[in-house]
C-alpha cells in the first residue's frame, strides 16, 4: 500500500486547495504580476501543504534555459572541492539559481559525457574545474551560449571566464621558501601525472626554481587514487628507506603530507631540523595533528564565490570575460624552518 499521488500535482490542484484562479496561482508561483499579500500567502501555503513543485522545464520553454548552474568537478572524495562548492552555494543561495553537480573522476571522456548531459537541460551557466579539456568539451563550452567559468587554475587559455591560482607560481613560491631555509636534498610525492594537471604545474614550477639554484629532485614517487593518510605514510617510508639522506619532502597535497608527517613523528625524526615537510591546499581538518604541516592555501572558498558572482554578473548583462588570479600564501606551520641554518 502506498500514499503516493497517482499523478503529478498541477496548478489546478493548487487552485482548488487555495480557492484562487489558476492564472493567479501561476503569477504567484512565478513571482510575476500584482497579487495581494493575502492571496500570495494563501497560494504559497496551499502549494506547501500539497507538496506542489512547479514544472520548471515547461516554464522555461520560452527562454530555452532553466535556473540551474552546472558545476563540474573531478572528485567529491578530494577534500579540496567541497569548500569550492560551499563558496558557490553561499553566493547562489539567495538567488533563483540552483547549482547541480557532475563528477568526472579526472577523466576527459567522462567530462565530455557529464557536460553533454547537463547542457541538454539548458542550464543558465557552467562552472567547470580546470583549463585542460578535450576538443569536444571545449567546443560544447564555446557554443553553449551561456556564461562559462573555468576554476582552480589560471595557467592556460580559458574558453570564457576563469578564476583560480597559478599553480606554476605556487610551486615556484614553495621552492624559493625551501631554498631560503637551507634544504637541498629534496624528494617529491604526488598524484599520478599528467591527469592531475594542477599538481603537474606545481611540480614544474618547483623544479624550475630548484634547477636555477643547481638542485635537482633526488627522489620522486607518484600514486593513483584518493589523497589518503595511509598512502602518505607508505610512500614516505619507502622513499626514506631508499634515500635516507633527504632533508625535505614536498607533497602534492596535504593529505599524503599529513600521512608522511605522522610516520616521521612516530619514528622520532626531528622535524623540521632533520627533515622538513610541506604539502598543498591548506586543509583545516589537519590542524589537530601533533605538528602543523607547512602548506599553501589554494583559495578554495574565494574561488567558488568569485565563480558564482561571475555567473550572476554575466546573466545580469555584463559581457566582458573575467580572468581572476588569486594569490595563495605559504603557511610555515611546524615543518618548515623559518630561518636559514648557520
Amino acid at each position: 500500500m502506498t500514499d503516493r499521488a497517482p499523478r503529478p500535482l498541477t496548478l489546478r490542484d493548487v487552485s482548488a486547495a487555495s480557492g484562487v484562479s489558476e492564472m493567479t496561482v501561476s503569477r504567484v508561483l512565478r513571482n510575476r504580476g500584482d497579487v495581494s499579500e493575502a492571496t500570495r500567502a494563501k497560494v504559497l501555503e496551499a502549494a506547501k501543504t500539497l507538496g506542489y513543485v512547479p514544472n520548471q522545464i515547461a516554464g522555461s520553454l520560452a527562454s530555452q534555459q532553466v535556473n540551474l548552474v552546472a558545476v563540474i568537478i573531478p572528485s567529491l572524495g578530494n577534500m579540496v572541492f567541497p569548500e569550492v562548492l560551499t563558496g558557490i552555494n553561499q553566493v547562489l543561495e539567495d538567488t533563483p539559481l540552483q547549482p547541480v553537480f557532475g563528477v568526472t573522476d579526472y577523466m576527459r571522456d567522462k567530462e565530455e559525457r557529464v557536460l553533454y548531459e547537463i547542457l541538454s537541460w539548458r542550464p543558465s551557466g557552467v562552472i567547470i574545474a580546470g583549463l585542460e579539456h578535450s576538443d569536444a568539451t571545449r567546443a560544447m563550452l564555446k557554443n553553449a551560449a551561456i556564461p562559462v567559468v573555468e576554476i582552480m587554475d589560471t595557467d592556460g587559455n580559458p574558453v570564457d571566464n576563469m578564476v583560480g591560482i597559478s599553480h606554476r607560481a605556487a610551486g615556484q613560491q614553495m621552492a624559493r621558501a625551501i631554498l631560503k631555509q637551507g634544504y637541498s636534498r629534496i624528494g617529491f610525492m604526488g598524484t599520478s601525472m599528467p591527469r592531475d594537471h594542477r599538481a603537474r604545474k606545481r611540480f614544474e614550477g618547483l623544479t624550475e626554481v630548484l634547477a636555477k639554484a643547481g638542485i635537482e629532485i633526488e627522489a620522486r614517487d607518484f600514486y593513483s587514487g584518493g589523497s589518503a593518510l595511509a598512502k602518505g605514510r607508505e610512500m614516505t617510508k619507502a622513499m626514506l628507506d631508499a634515500n635516507p639522506d633527504l632533508d625535505f619532502l614536498y607533497y602534492s597535497n596535504d593529505m599524503i603530507g599529513a600521512g608522511g608527517l605522522l610516520y616521521l613523528f612516530e619514528q622520532g625524526v626531528d622535524i623540521p631540523g632533520q627533515i622538513g615537510l610541506a604539502g598543498f591546499n591548506g586543509v583545516e581538518l589537519l590542524d589537530g595533528l601533533p605538528r602543523r604541516l607547512a602548506t599553501m592555501d589554494a583559495c578554495r572558498l574565494d574561488i567558488g564565490r568569485a565563480a558564482a558572482n561571475i555567473i550572476l554578473e554575466r546573466l545580469g548583462g555584463s559581457t566582458e570575460p573575467q580572468h581572476i588570479t588569486l594569490s595563495p600564501k605559504i603557511s610555515y606551520g611546524d615543518t618548515l624552518r623559518r630561518q636559514r641554518r648557520p
